[in-house]
C-alpha cells in the first residue's frame, strides 16, 4: 500500500540448550537479517550477556510503485535435536515520524508494539514502545525531509539516566545496524543519558530520509554510570554469560526543523556589526580629542601672546592647568597623607641635591615658565642639565651593567624609602625599547608556531567526528550546534571574531599613540621627553597579539571542544594575565620589569603544569602536594623580588647582608663587603640570622609599609588558594589555575588604583568610564560563563545533560554570548592600562611616586 509500514519479527526460543543455539536468518529482497538465540553481547572487559528473547525490525528496500507485495523467508537452523521456540511476526502499521510532534515510546520485550506517526497536522495518540532486559531493546523510526526543509534536529529525552542507550542517524540501507556491537558502523551516534540531540542535513542523506536507530546498552559504563555484578564462583565458568535482568527505558523523540540559511547571514551581519561599532565609536573619540586638542593648542598660544595693552604674556588661570599637587605626601600607610617637607637624596647626580615634595604644580612640565617654575624646585633646564648614567654610547643593556660602581648605585636608589618614577628609568630608551619591543617578536613567534599544529590538529579532529560519525568525541551544545560546511559548531566559532577585531583595533590605536610619541620625540618635546609615565608600547602590542592569538585558539578550541585540547582555549589567557601585571608593574618601574624570555618561559610552565593537571590531576593528591608547595614557594620568591626592587642576592661570591637605609634592613649585595661563609652552607645561615635580628631581636617594623601590605594581602590569597587547591582538588585545574591569575591581577589592579588615589593623583574622565564599564560587562559575562552548557569533566552522554538551547537570534548560546562579552571586557580592559595613567602627562617623573 502507499502507506509506510515495517514488519517486526520476535522469537522466544523456549528450549534450554544454552550450548545449542538457534539461528535464523531472514531473507529479504535487498538484505539478509540473521541472528542466533540467545544473543551473546560482549561488555566492558569480554564481558557476556545473554539474551533469550530477540525482536528485530526489518528494513524496507526503496519501491517505485505505488501499491508492492514483498515476501520475506525465515530460515531456522539448529544443532540441537530438540529445539522449541516461537517466532511471531508483526506489522507495524505506522512506522514514519512526524516534523514537529513529539513520539513517546517505550520499547518492551514481551509485548512490542511501535506506533509511528505520519508527517502531518492533527492530533495523533502517543502510545509506547517497552523495551525490557530479556533481549536488548532495538528501534528505529524512518523520517521524511518535507518540502523547503534543508536540515533537522532529532531531539530524544528521558526522565530517567539509566539504563545507557544510543542514538543513531543512519541511511535508508538495508541491513540496519541496530544492535550494541554494531550500531557505530555507520551513520552518526551519540551516547545518551537524559538528553541527546542530532542536527542532521538533508545534502549529507540522497534519499531525503534517514533511520532514527534507538538501542539500549548492556553497560552503563560508557554513560558514566556503573558497572553490573559480575559473579565469581568456583563452579561458574570465567566464560558464562551474565543475565541481564530487566533494562527498560522510556524515551520522547522529536524532529524539528533547523534553521534556515537566512539565519547564518542574519546572525553573521549582527556579529559583525557589534564589533565594527566599535571601530565606528573610536574614530569618533580620535576626532572629538584631536578637536579639543587642537583648540586647546590655539588658546595656550593666544596665552603665551603679548597683549596688545601691556606687551606681557597673558596668566594662565590654575582652573586650566588642573588641579595642583599642593601639600600631599607619598600616601604611606604608616604616615598617613600628611605633607612631607623631608628631603630625599637625589642620586641621579653626582652631588646631592634635596628637593621637596610640596608645591608640585600640574603645569610644571607642560608650562615650565608658568606657575612653579619660580619655587624653589627644579625646573626642566636642571633636570636636562644634571648628569645622566643613561647616556651610554652604547644600546645594550648588558653594557649598563658592568660597572661595579653603577650597581652600587642601583643598590642606593632602588632601596631608598621613598621612590619617583625618575629614579626607575634611567635607562637608555633605545635599551627599553628594544627590550620591550622583544614582547611583541617573541609572542608573534609562539603564535605562529603554536597555532600551525594546533589548526591541523582541529582539522583532523573535526575530520575523524564526520568520517566515524562519532559524536561523543566532541562536548558541543548539540541543542545549539549549527553546522556549516564541514564544521558541526559554526556558532561557537563566529563568536570568537570580537577578539580578532577588538585585538586589531587596540594594535591600531597602539600604532597611532606610537607614531604620536615619535613625533614629539623628534620635536624635542620636553612633554614627552621628561614627563608622564615613561611610554614603552612593546607590550601593548604584545597585548593585542595575545588577544588575536586568544580569538583564533579559541575557535580552534571549538571546533572539537574535549579535554585533550582544552589548553587551546586558555594558554592564551595566561598570557594575557600575565601581560597585563607586567604592564602594570612597568608603569612604575620601567628599568627592573622582567624581561620577555623570562616572562615567557615563566608563562611556559604554568602552560606546562596546566596540562599535567588536565591530564594526572583529577584525584591525585601527590600531584597537588607538588603544585601547592611551588605554588607557595613561588609567591614567596616573588614577594621577596618585589620587595626589594630585586636587589637581593643569595649568597653570589659567598653572598652579604648589608643594611641599607634607615628603619629596616635590606638583604642586598654589596660589592665592598664579602662574607668567609662558602655558598652552599651560608645561604640558611644568613636568613635565619636576618629572621632573629628583625623579628625577634629588633622586631622592627617594614622600611616599605604600602609594598608590604601589598605582598601580605597577595601572600593570604596564594596561600588560600593553595590551601583550597589541596583540599578540595578540583576536577578543572586548568580553570583554578587560571583563577589564580585573575586573582593576583585584580589585586594588584585595585593596589594601583588605591595608591594612586592616596597619592594625590587623579582618574580621567574616559578611563574611568572605562573602568565603570569593563566591570559591568565583566559581571555579565562572567554570568554566561558560569552557565555551564558543557562539560568534559563527565562523559559525553552526562555533558548533554547540560545542553540548552539557544538564546540569541535561535543561532547563538550562553557561552557565544560569554564570548561576545569577554571580548569586549578584555579590549576595554586593555584600554584601562592604556589611559589610566593620563593625568600624569604634565607631571615631571621625579614627581610620580612608585609604588
Amino acid at each position: 500500500s502507499p502507506q509506510t509500514e515495517g514488519v517486526r519479527v520476535s522469537v522466544n526460543v523456549l528450549s534450554d540448550h544454552k550450548d545449542l543455539p538457534v539461528l535464523f536468518v531472514v531473507r529479504q529482497k535487498e538484505a539478509v537479517v540473521s541472528f542466533q538465540v540467545p544473543l551473546i553481547l560482549r561488555g566492558l572487559y569480554q564481558r557476556k550477556y545473554a539474551y533469550q528473547e530477540v525482536s528485530r525490525t526489518l528494513c524496507q528496500p526503496q519501491t517505485k510503485a505505488e501499491v508492492e507485495t514483498q515476501h520475506f523467508y525465515v530460515d531456522v537452523s539448529t544443532l540441537s535435536l530438540n529445539a522449541s521456540y516461537q517466532l511471531r511476526v508483526t506489522r507495524v502499521e505506522n512506522f514514519v515520524l512526524r516534523t514537529s510532534e513529539r513520539f513517546s515510546f517505550n520499547a518492551t520485550a514481551a509485548q512490542p508494539q511501535v506506533s509511528v506517526v505520519w508527517h502531518g497536522r492533527g492530533v495523533v495518540p502517543c502510545p509506547t514502545v517497552v523495551a525490557m532486559g530479556t533481549f536488548p531493546s532495538l528501534q528505529y523510526f524512518k523520517y521524511e525531509f518535507p518540502e523547503g526543509v534543508d536540515s533537522v534536529i532529532v531531539k530524544v529525552t528521558s526522565a530517567m539516566a539509566f539504563p545507557c542507550s544510543v542514538i543513531s542517524i543512519q541511511d535508508i540501507l538495508c541491513p540496519v545496524y541496530d544492535l550494541d556491537n554494531n550500531v557505530a558502523f555507520i551513520g552518526m551516534y551519540q551516547t545518551m543519558t537524559k538528553k541527546a540531540a542530532i542536527t542532521v542535513q538533508k545534502k549529507d542523506f540522497p534519499s531525503h530520509s534517514f533511520y532514527v536507530v534507538v538501542v539500549v546498552k548492556t553497560e552503563d559504563e560508557a554513560c558514566g554510570g556503573p558497572l553490573p555484578y559480575y559473579p565469581l564462583s568456583k563452579d561458574a565458568s570465567s566464560d558464562e554469560p551474565v543475565d541481564q535482568h530487566d533494562r527498560q527505558k522510556m524515551l520522547e523523540v522529536m524532529v524539528s526543523p533547523a534553521i534556515t540559511s537566512e539565519a547564518y547571514v542574519s546572525s553573521v551581519l549582527f556579529c559583525l556589526s557589534i564589533f565594527l561599532s566599535f571601530y565606528v565609536l573610536t574614530l569618533l573619540i580620535a576626532c572629538w580629542e584631536g578637536c579639543r586638542q587642537h583648540k586647546r593648542k590655539g588658546l595656550l598660544s593666544a596665552m603665551d601672546s603679548p597683549s596688545l595693552d601691556t606687551g606681557h604674556s597673558r596668566s594662565i588661570p590654575d582652573s586650566f592647568l588642573g588641579r595642583a599637587y599642593d601639600s600631599y605626601g607619598y600616601g604611606s600607610f604608616g604616615n598617613g597623607s600628611s605633607s612631607s617637607t623631608e628631603g630625599v637624596t637625589d642620586s641621579l647626580g653626582s652631588t646631592e641635591v634635596s628637593y621637596s615634595y610640596v608645591g608640585k604644580s600640574w603645569g610644571d612640565c607642560c608650562f615650565p615658565d608658568g606657575p612653579g617654575s619660580a619655587t624653589g624646585e627644579r625646573s626642566l633646564e636642571n633636570v636636562a642639565g644634571r648628569p645622566r648614567l643613561d647616556s651610554l654610547s652604547s644600546v645594550e643593556e648588558d653594557d649598563y651593567d658592568t660597572l661595579a660602581d653603577i650597581d652600587y648605585d642601583k643598590n642606593v636608589i632602588r632601596t631608598k624609602k621613598y621612590l619617583c618614577v625618575a629614579d626607575l628609568a634611567r635607562k637608555d630608551k633605545r635599551v627599553l625599547r628594544k627590550k620591550y619591543q622583544i614582547y611583541f617578536w617573541n609572542i608573534a613567534t609562539i603564535a605562529v608556531f603554536y597555532a600551525l599544529p594546533v589548526i591541523q590538529l582541529v582539522i583532523t579532529y573535526q575530520t575523524v567526528v564526520n568520517v566515524t560519525g562519532n559524536q561523543d568525541i566532541c562536548y558541543y551544545n548539540f541543542l545549539c550546534a549549527h553546522p556549516l560546511g564541514n564544521l558541526s559548531a559554526f556558532n561557537n566559532i563566529l563568536s570568537n571574531l570580537g577578539y580578532v577585531l577588538l585585538g586589531l583595533l587596540f594594535l591600531l590605536i597602539i600604532l597611532q599613540r606610537e607614531i604620536n610619541y615619535n613625533r614629539a620625540l623628534m620635536r624635542n618635546d620636553t612633554h614627552a621627553l621628561e614627563c608622564g609615565i615613561p611610554k614603552h608600547f612593546g607590550l601593548f602590542y604584545a597585548m593585542g597579539t595575545a588577544l588575536m592569538m586568544e580569538g583564533l585558539l579559541s575557535a580552534c578550541y571549538h571546533v572539537c571542544p574535549n579535554y585533550t585540547n582544552f589548553q587551546f582555549d586558555t594558554s592564551f589567557m595566561y598570557m594575557i594575565a600575565g601581560l597585563c601585571m607586567l604592564k602594570l608593574y612597568q608603569k612604575r618601574h620601567p628599568d627592573i620589569n622582567a624581561s620577555a624570555y623570562s616572562a615567557y618561559a615563566c608563562l611556559a610552565l604554568v602552560i606546562f603544569f596546566s596540562v599535567v593537571g588536565v591530564v594526572f590531576g583529577k584525584g591525585n593528591t601527590a600531584f597537588w602536594i607538588v603544585f601547592s608547595v611551588i605554588h607557595i614557594l613561588a609567591t614567596l620568591l616573588l614577594s621577596t623580588q618585589l620587595y626589594y626592587m630585586g636587589r637581593w642576592k643569595l649568597g653570589e661570591g659567598g653572598g652579604t647582608l648589608s643594611e641599607v637605609g634607615r628603619g629596616g634592613s635590606a638583604w642586598v649585595s654589596h660589592p665592598s663587603v664579602t662574607s668567609s661563609l662558602p655558598t652552599d652552607s651560608g645561604i640558611l645561615r644568613r636568613i635565619l640570622h636576618v629572621l632573629y635580628t628583625d623579628c625577634v631581636r629588633q622586631c622592627s617594623g617594614p622600611m616599605y609599609v604600602d609594598r608590604m601590605v601589598l605582598l601580605v594581602m597577595g601572600n593570604i590569597i596564594n596561600w588560600s588558594l593553595a590551601a583550597y587547591g589541596l583540599i578540595v582538588r578540583p576536577n578543572d585545574f586548568a580553570s583554578y589555575l587560571l583563577a589564580i591569575g585573575i586573582c593576583n591581577l585584580l589585586l594588584y589592579f585595585a593596589f594601583y588604583i588605591i595608591m594612586k588615589l592616596r597619592s594625590g593623583e587623579r582618574i580621567k574622565l574616559i578611563p574611568l568610564l572605562c573602568i565603570i564599564s569593563t566591570s559591568v560587562v565583566w559581571g555579565f559575562a562572567l554570568f554566561f560563563f558560569f552557565q555551564g552548557l558543557s562539560t568534559w569533566q563527565k562523559t559525553p552522554a552526562e555533558s548533554r545533560e547540560h545542553n540548552r538551547d539557544c538564546i540569541l537570534l535561535d543561532f547563538f548560546d550562553d557561552h557565544d554570548i560569554w564570548h561576545f562579552l569577554s571580548s569586549i571586557a578584555m579590549f576595554g580592559s586593555f584600554l584601562v592600562l592604556l589611559t589610566l595613567d593620563d593625568d600624569l602627562d604634565c607631571v615631571q617623573r621625579d614627581k610620580i611616586y612608585v609604588f
